[in-house]
């Protein structure tokens, strides 16, 4: 912040009221103090979008009653006033069309996951980004955890020796009934087709499995096996679904993700092993990092010690407090953010970023996470035991 002179300026499309991930997305990205929100698009309705502009205390001329009202009028003003990029917090279906408009005229990005509605206007934002040259950032949130950070580190110094096998899950509970039939906002989108996409928990949670999986080792998914079930009565979209891995240096996977698991809440968990050790992280238990071996006892690495800094500066950059203080998904959330806004501000100033600063989920991310997503939906509906995962 000290090297723009001032705050970065934020506008958010999407997040109105009652809306869980606006405020998760406006929490996380005030709390280092270096971006302000100023503008908004929060709602297709233009009376709800102003009853959250009121909410935050957001000035009312820029408190906008559609996406494109707010682009054109922001575009007007000088910049240093205008926003510097726009957080796209809406529905998957929204995605595209707003991260393209935004982009093509001129806007930083950062997006929610996944990053499109299908794998098509994936492709073509990638391209869109590269053409644009300005940053775009995808809030896949659980890489910003410090011990997702360290876990990485350690896989990639070689500490595990080559992968072998990689068990990633994330079991919820929250959909085992017919919520989307109720007003519950959020059930009813992430099960509606036209606006969550192709896949339902797949998409939703499944794309956080896989993300976290190839950050972490460093391997991409080359082809998979996988089981999709819809267990609710009348869902239109899959629940709960297997996933048969094989990686592209032949280590071996499995991907389990479920919306009616009875009793879950948020399990996503990942455990890694090569030859020589293993790790296992628990995103309920963040803070935490477990390192196994076959003849030594087991070792828990714990966030904010010299240790982990020493041996990953990444998770050292993302550490705030001292150890013995738990931090979780804001700060991880947030740890998002604060890469990808020390990014926009070396665009900016036209300089280079530091390096630890492009830590954060990108274009190319969001494109792989729309692949396993289709991959995953082929592979369900066909008599063929492996499916090929596309490169690109």
């Amino acid at each position: 912040m000290s090297q723009l002179g001032r705050k970065l300026k934020m506008g958010m499309v999407g997040g109105g009221p009652g809306a869980f991930i606006g405020d998760v997305h406006f929490k996380a990205a005030s709390l280092d103090g270096g971006i302000d929100l100023v503008a908004g698009a929060f709602s297709s309705d233009a009376k709800k979008s102003k009853q959250k502009g009121a909410e935050l205390d957001l000035e009312p001329a820029r408190v906008y009653g559609s996406y494109e009202e707010m682009l054109r009028k922001e575009r007007a003003l000088p910049l240093g006033t205008r926003i510097d990029f726009v957080s796209i917090v809406t529905p998957n279906h929204v995605h595209f069309p707003v991260a393209k408009a935004f982009l093509e005229a001129g806007f930083h990005v950062v997006c929610d996951k996944p990053m499109t509605l299908t794998t098509a206007e994936a492709r073509s934002l990638q391209k869109i980004v590269k053409k644009s040259g300005k940053v775009f950032a995808l809030t896949h949130n659980y890489t910003g955890y410090p011990m997702v950070k360290l876990a990485r580190d350690l896989v990639r110094g070689g500490e595990l020796g080559p992968i072998r096998k990689v068990v990633v899950q994330y079991p919820q509970g929250w959909l085992s009934t017919a919520l989307e039939k109720t007003d519950q906002k959020q059930a009813a989108w992430r099960t509606d087709p036209k606006r969550s996409g192709a896949a339902g928990c797949m998409g939703d949670i499944g794309t956080h499995a896989e993300n976290l999986a190839e950050y972490v080792t460093g391997l991409r998914i080359k082809e998979l096996c996988a089981d999709l079930h819809t267990f609710v009565k009348g869902r239109r979209l899959d629940d709960d679904g297997n996933v048969l891995l094989r990686f592209e240096n032949g280590a071996s996977g499995l991907l389990h993700a479920s919306q009616i698991s009875v009793g879950e809440e948020n399990g996503l968990a990942l455990w890694v092993y090569g030859e020589k050790k293993g790790l296992e992280w628990h995103q309920e238990h963040p803070n935490y990092l477990n390192i196994k071996s076959q003849d030594g006892p087991e070792e828990v690495w714990k966030r904010g010690n010299g240790y982990v800094a020493a041996k990953s500066p990444a998770a050292a950059r993302a550490t705030r407090i001292p150890s013995g203080h738990p931090e979780a998904f804001l700060e991880a959330f947030a740890n998002v953010y604060k890469n990808a806004g020390d990014a926009i501000r070396a665009s900016i100033l036209g300089v280079k970023p530091d390096p630890l600063a492009l830590d954060f989920p990108n274009v190319d991310d969001g494109l792989r996470g729309m692949l396993f997503i289709e991959t995953v939906v082929k592979s369900a509906g066909s008599k063929q035991k492996w499916v090929a995962m596309p490169k690109k």
